[in-house]
């Protein structure tokens, strides 16, 4: 049966890619530039990191944030903007003396990582529902939860819509009690990430076990990293679920040849067009996902 799928398009992250491909937007400029034409091309969903404009790291300043949003809000379309919540858990440490924090650490609290969301009210924002191991050496990624249900509550309040990514299964386990506490307005919203080192394999028979450990009434997105993006588009369609692609988790359109975000979007697109169904207009996915009930919670 033909279904609205929502597209999103991750537009930038705060992985070291800038240095591997010319397209990884960092400048608010060139970040809202992407989302707008991600948006022409189609995308339901902008999900927006900011980056340090000298060094092309990954950034907290709101001021850049404000500015990317003031852009996109200002051009001739109109996505649902989804600001990650998720920076201000990296803490990198020495393994001979794991008390000391070493440089890359930034490690705030749930709550300051929800300074851009207090200030600018998205309609969507991201809340990374464990700690991780995060890939080779010494980085963890730090959410506890007494860090995720001060942040859950603090974002209910503010009637924004958490999407709640997941990186095993145990960050699913955690969310799901999140939801049975009443923390997450219905529809709670899930994105699945798939083949994070060291989270959940890139496996689309991990992906129907997590699938089937949601709750009645989700709405559920996810996404492979690398050369797994655009096939995971199918799997996740095929599964009932949504999509998201974009230079954040990939650089390539196909072996050798570089994208740009817009370019991701559009062969999304087509894969969801060509498996029979539709791709939702930012306002059908706001209708889908009931973002103006949690504005009005």
């Amino acid at each position: 049966m033909s279904r609205k799928v929502i597209v999103t398009c991750a537009l930038t992250g705060a992985g070291d890619t800038t240095s591997r491909s010319e397209h990884v937007p960092v400048s608010p400029a060139q970040i809202a530039a992407d989302a707008i034409a991600a948006a022409r091309a189609g995308a339901s969903v902008v999900h927006i990191h900011v980056r340090d404009i000298a060094t092309g790291q990954g950034s907290r300043d709101v001021a850049l944030y404000r500015e990317v949003v003031r852009q996109v809000k200002e051009s001739d379309v109109d996505p649902v903007i989804n600001l990650t919540a998720g920076m201000g858990g990296d803490l990198f440490i020495d393994p001979s003396n794991p008390t000391v924090h070493l440089p890359g650490t930034d490690l705030v609290s749930g709550l300051e990582r929800l300074a851009h969301v207090e200030e600018l009210r998205p309609e969507i924002c991201t809340i990374d529902c464990g700690s991780l191991n995060f890939g080779e050496g010494s980085q963890l990624y730090i959410s506890t939860p007494d860090m995720l249900r001060e942040g859950a509550a603090r974002i209910r309040e503010l009637g924004v819509k958490p999407e709640m990514e997941i990186f095993d299964t145990g960050n699913l386990w955690f969310a799901n009690v999140m939801v049975e506490e009443g923390l997450i307005a219905p529809p709670p919203l899930y994105q699945l990430c798939m083949g994070i080192p060291y989270g959940a394999p890139a496996d689309p028979g991990l992906l129907k076990v997590m699938v089937n450990m949601l709750p009645q009434g989700a709405e559920w997105t996810s996404f492979g990293i690398g050369r797994n993006q655009l096939p995971w588009v199918e799997h996740s369609v095929r599964l009932g679920g949504h999509v998201r692609v974009g230079l954040e988790d990939n650089l390539y359109l196909s072996k050798g040849v570089k994208a740009t975000n817009a370019q991701l979007t559009e062969r999304a697109i087509s894969i969801v067009e060509s498996m029979g169904h539709t791709v939702a207009t930012p306002d059908e996915a706001r209708e889908i996902l009931k973002l103006d009930k949690v504005a009005s919670a």
